[in-house]
């Protein structure tokens, strides 16, 4: 399984709890700032996998790749998560598509993000350096919508001060990890359903 750094921690939970036989091949997470990287480095990984004689299946959605991914698991046989985004994967397609019609100005967190704010987004995105740009990436936004799969004090803390870096209301949306547990459940039985 070619995963998602980001969705990482779920995912060894899940595969270890579920005891199921899956090797693990985490790509960086900051493939999401350069998302058409994506796509190729699952090709190798999946490439080389594939020529061991293993099945693979990918823990990503579309993530940014514009069907790119889609293209390469039509080309060698592949499954993916399902959905734009591991926000769909987390929150469900439909739930995710009402918090943007009800305000399109919607940044969303996920766990990982709550955690890595300064270094995935400050740090990568060069806040820390150029703070004249927070207008120019984040002044459209209106509101931050949490999509907590584990919602703990500490995270619930870290949340709520990531709004407020935006000077943004946080709304809070307990999802869990059952999605995921679902759609990783799928790619291992190799159903497309």
């Amino acid at each position: 399984m070619i995963a998602c750094g980001a969705l990482g921690g779920p995912i060894r939970e899940i595969v270890e709890r579920r005891g199921w036989a899956v090797e693990l091949h985490f790509l960086p997470s900051l493939l999401h700032n350069r998302p058409e990287r994506i796509t190729p480095a699952a090709e190798e990984i999946a490439q080389a996998a594939q020529a061991r004689g293993l099945r693979v299946a990918l823990a990503y959605a579309d993530c940014g790749t514009y069907g790119a991914l889609d293209e390469v698991c039509a080309r060698l046989g592949l499954r993916r998560l399902a959905g734009l985004h591991c926000y769909d994967v987390f929150a469900g397609a439909s739930q995710v598509r009402a918090l943007f019609d009800a305000e399109p100005g919607t940044y969303v967190l996920t766990d990982f993000l709550v955690r890595g704010f300064q270094r995935s987004v400050v740090a990568e995105l060069g806040l820390d350096r150029h703070p004249e740009l927070w207008a120019d990436y984040f002044g459209h936004y209106r509101r931050v919508v949490w999509l907590a799969q584990d919602r703990t004090a500490d995270l619930e803390e870290a949340a709520t001060e990531v709004a407020a870096t935006l000077r943004l209301p946080l709304t809070v949306i307990d999802t869990g990890t059952g999605g995921l547990e679902r759609e990783l459940e799928r790619l291992v039985a190799g159903g497309d359903g």
